[in-house]
């Protein structure tokens, strides 16, 4: 636990300046409360003890902290809330970069629910870590300190009161390792419960049209049931670090109660002040337990979000990155590929040159390995032998985002965010102006359409282009792929969903957006309209002239 947090704080690492100063305003906070608890206690122990001007001191004094301590809360909370929302945000960018890097190639993970859990609920919870945990423990420590400097005049008052109060400030956080395998449990559960829920849905129509309603129900059920029982587990570390510090705190009180018995009329100011300084030190050590869970919460949260990010890209890049090369024709020589080991490959000495401007298209049923081609152009995936060859260079050598650059590729599945159709195309192109979205939007057939829209390109396009119909949705997707001014494009199978007269009209548009660009097509059949120069099949894992 305490190593992965460890990692995190050195990623946040950009926000440490904003994160401290926090830290030093919550201290101040903690600081600003004894102080107006110890000036009340002496104004009250003058009063017992006959010492009438420094009780008259002592609420003079106490005026000015009355206004300081919510002021400082204030800021407390506005500074480190601030900062650690920042370097929330700076975190899910992160991990959201990293599984990029990584999913392409596949990464293992459970399921869609399982990952957006880990997205979002383990990001989150690692705001327990500084708002749940660091900045309480920065405040109880600080108020421990002040108390055992105040009552520091006398050792046996402070073995009774400051030792208490120094162990309800330690115990929750020495409890949160053992609290962390506890919550890895429960988030783990939460996960499958997530995945259970989401997957469902995420097919309804085959598990409607399969009648599986009631087995997902039970699977979902077991699931919850599961997630219910490592929760309560959790709960229970909770409570019983929660009635260890209650009973700590108690018996600081009480210590300092025995002390002013035992020393009488002689230590009856200073008594008054321990009870004063004990209840103040109630308030703020009695977020430790909170602070323990917090911690181990976050603990779980980063470990789940590491195991993520730690897993090896499915292609390493290169250490000293070789320039890129101005050619433009592409070559297979030998390529031998398959996604898992033991596996027969997809791809077996495949041998294939693609020339500049040139349109080519490759034939093969589903499962063949036509994706695998796109996969390892894109360095998705790396070969297990051979190589791929850009202008001479062999892409293994070439730091995959300049490669991307010269390589546009439009996936079986694109897909259209819940956004405006300008935010969907700049996806490809940041900062891309708005007569270049119109221009590409021209080339792929689909300008027209979307003028003729109220809203033009500010138009929402639906969770995965449901504004839309599917041919419309397709060729708003292949001007995201022209969009950036790439050398290559890849379309793979782009009229899968579509009937038979959007196909048509769908590859008819290919010559005009595809002019200048070298254009490899990855299909199961061809419509005959298609513009181009050489057409081969995929067989066995090689390439072979297609017949007809």
């Amino acid at each position: 636990m305490w190593s992965d947090l460890f990692r995190v704080a050195r990623l946040w690492r950009s926000r440490w300046p904003a994160l401290v100063a926090g830290l030093a305003i919550a201290m101040v906070s903690a600081l600003s409360g004894i102080a107006l608890m110890t000036l009340a206690g002496k104004g009250v122990a003058a009063g017992v003890t006959g010492g009438g001007l420094i009780g008259i001191a002592a609420l003079l004094w106490l005026r000015p902290f009355v206004l300081i301590r919510p002021a400082t809360r204030w800021w407390e909370r506005m500074a480190s809330h601030d900062a650690a929302f920042r370097a929330l945000a700076d975190t899910r960018v992160w991990f959201f970069r990293r599984l990029a890097e990584r999913r392409p190639g596949g990464i293992g993970m459970g399921g869609s629910g399982d990952l957006l859990g880990r997205l979002i609920a383990d990001v989150d919870a690692l705001d327990r870590f500084y708002l749940g945990a660091v900045v309480p423990a920065a405040g109880a420590l600080a108020a421990v300190l002040a108390i055992a400097i105040l009552l520091g005049a006398e050792p046996w008052l402070l073995v009774l009161m400051a030792l208490p109060l120094l162990l309800a400030l330690v115990l929750p956080l020495a409890l949160a390792p053992a609290a962390a395998r506890a919550a890895t449990e429960a988030a783990a559960r939460r996960g499958e419960m997530r995945a259970a829920a989401v997957d469902p849905l995420a097919g309804l129509e085959d598990t409607l049209a399969a009648n599986a309603e009631p087995a997902a129900a039970r699977r979902l059920a077991q699931a919850d049931a599961a997630m219910m029982r490592a929760q309560r587990r959790l709960v229970g570390r909770g409570a019983m670090a929660g009635a260890l510090g209650q009973t700590l705190t108690q018996l600081a009180l009480l210590g300092g109660l025995a002390w002013g018995l035992w020393a009488g009329e002689a230590g009856a100011a200073l008594a008054v002040l321990a009870l004063f300084l004990g209840i103040a030190a109630l308030e703020m050590l009695g977020l430790m337990p909170r602070a323990g869970a917090a911690l181990a919460t976050a603990g779980a949260g980063a470990r789940r979000l590491f195991e993520t990010t730690d897993t090896p890209p499915p292609v390493a890049e290169p250490t000293a990155p070789a320039a890129m090369p101005e050619g433009r024709d592409l070559r297979f020589e030998g390529v031998r590929f398959g996604w898992r080991a033991g596996m027969p490959p997809v791809l077996d000495g495949l041998d294939l040159t693609l020339r500049p401007a040139e349109r080519l298209a490759i034939l093969g049923p589903s499962g063949a390995g036509k994706s695998s081609i796109a996969a390892l152009l894109m360095k998705f995936a790396a070969p297990q032998g051979g190589r791929i060859t850009l202008g001479g260079a062999d892409i293994a050598t070439l730091a995959a985002p300049e490669l991307r650059a010269r390589i546009a590729y439009l996936a079986q599945d694109a897909r259209l965010f819940d956004d405006s159709i300008a935010n969907n195309l700049r996806i490809a192109a940041p900062g891309a102006p708005d007569a270049a979205l119109w221009r590409a939007l021209a080339k792929a057939g689909v300008g027209e359409f979307v003028r003729g829209l109220p809203e033009g390109l500010d138009t929402f396009c639906g969770e995965g282009g449901a504004r839309f119909s599917g041919g419309e949705a397709r060729r708003i997707a292949l001007a995201r792929a022209l969009l950036p001014p790439a050398d290559i494009l890849i379309l793979d199978e782009p009229t899968a969903g579509l009937d038979a007269e959007a196909a048509r009209s769908f590859l008819v548009t290919l010559g005009t957006a595809c002019e200048g660009r070298s254009l490899l097509l990855l299909t199961h059949e061809l419509t005959g309209v298609e513009p181009l120069d050489r057409v081969l099949r995929l067989a066995g894992g090689r390439l072979l002239p297609a017949a007809g």
